[in-house]
């Protein structure tokens, strides 16, 4: 199983990025995926999740009405969407994969894990 994330990179406050995770090596669309961040010095933490069919979201608080996951299963695809970004947003960004229905959004339950993308938000 691999999950590619891309689309990490340095942007100005208030400015938007789009991330995209890459999955191969599993049935995509039998899986919930979720994506977490992690700050230096910092625990990873939760960002978004979506269920396996996209019709179900969860998002932190800290991110709610600025950042937006979606997939794509006929492209085994997840994405996160990440507007008016502010500098407390830099991370290295990872998408996960659950082997179940629901929205999942604790970093243990996740089977699988991408090798992350950096984030910077300047201010």
């Amino acid at each position: 199983v691999q999950l590619q994330a891309s689309g990490g990179g340095l942007v100005q406050a208030g400015g938007s990025l789009r991330l995209s995770c890459a999955a191969s090596g599993l049935t995509f669309r039998r899986y919930a995926m979720g994506w977490f961040r992690q700050a230096p010095g910092k625990e990873r933490e939760f960002v978004a999740a979506i269920s396996r069919s996209g019709g179900s979201t969860y998002y932190a608080d800290s991110v709610k009405g600025r950042f937006t996951i979606s997939r794509d299963n006929a492209k085994n695809t997840v994405y996160l969407q990440m507007n008016s970004l502010k500098p407390e947003d830099t991370a290295v960004y990872y998408c996960a994969a659950d082997y179940t229905s629901a929205v999942v959004i604790t970093v243990y339950e996740y089977d699988y894990w991408g090798q992350g993308t950096l984030v910077t938000v300047s201010s």
